[in-house]
């Protein structure tokens, strides 16, 4: 009779420890995470008011404005066979938006201190927080010429992080597959504003008197993909993949096979 209870308790204590073992190999393969990089086109609009333009030490300028975001989204393909196989594939596509084109992030209103009187010429220029130039200089006028208005594209640097889970793998018409992550800026964006008190029409000013930054995006900004359900179209178990594409269809990076639904299933 002891024998027998030792035996029954070896048995579940094998079985709960592959019930266990089983479990945390089902949650390890739960979430595909997916990251990859690449350089947004952003469109700077801001505009420019100046006061005290003969005031010493500078005339006081304020920024404000926006910047319209290129956008993001990702294609979620659904296949019911992997790529190179003989077998037809049945193969369904569907959008997902990340981030939306032409989406906004406002840039915070802030005062800036010229440094350099007697009404100052202004120059503008765009650079990322490595201080790598991404636009030349552009020429706004006379301090008492303003106020002015600022229009600039730049190529923004960002990392996108996403985690993908699924639903529904064996159902009609297909599975739901939920993505859930985030962009960011990886270094920043900041304008520079150059005040001198001469103009040389040819080279820029002779003598950059002052040079004042100002932050438009700080660097690890982050914007939170909204969480929506992506329904597959392909049922059986597909096989699913993800492509990244910029708005106008640029494809970023190549396409990222996530792996069968069940394995994403939670």
């Amino acid at each position: 009779m002891r024998n027998a209870n030792i035996g029954t308790n070896v048995y579940r204590t094998i079985t709960t420890c592959a019930a266990a073992s089983l479990l945390l190999a089902l949650s390890a393969r739960a979430q595909v995470h997916v990251a990859q990089s690449f350089t947004m086109p952003v469109e700077i609009k801001a505009s420019l008011s100046l006061s005290g333009c003969n005031n010493s030490p500078g005339p006081q300028i304020t920024l404000t404005g926006g910047i319209n975001l290129g956008g993001l989204i990702a294609n979620m393909i659904f296949r019911n066979n992997q790529i190179g196989t003989h077998t037809l594939a049945i193969q369904n596509a569907v959008a997902a938006v990340a981030v939306p084109a032409n989406s906004t992030i406002v840039i915070p209103k802030q005062p800036v201190l010229g440094g350099v009187g007697g009404n100052p010429w202004i120059w503008c220029q765009m650079f990322d927080e490595a201080n790598t130039p991404l636009t030349d200089q552009i020429f706004l006028g006379r301090c008492v010429q303003g106020p002015f208005d600022i229009d600039a594209g730049v190529l923004a640097e960002v990392a996108i992080g996403a985690t993908f889970t699924a639903s529904d793998c064996a159902n009609n018409p297909g599975p739901y597959i939920y993505m859930d992550g985030a962009m960011t800026f990886a270094h920043g964006v900041k304008a520079r504003f150059t005040f001198a008190n001469a103009n040389n029409p040819v080279g820029g000013p002779h003598e950059a008197v002052a040079t004042t930054d100002v932050t438009l995006i700080s660097s690890g900004v982050s914007m939170k993909f909204p969480k929506q359900p992506v329904l597959g179209g392909v049922g059986g178990n597909p096989w699913i993949s993800v492509q990244f594409e910029q708005s106008d269809g640029t494809a970023i990076g190549s396409e990222e096979l996530l792996g069968r639904c069940v394995q994403l299933s939670k």
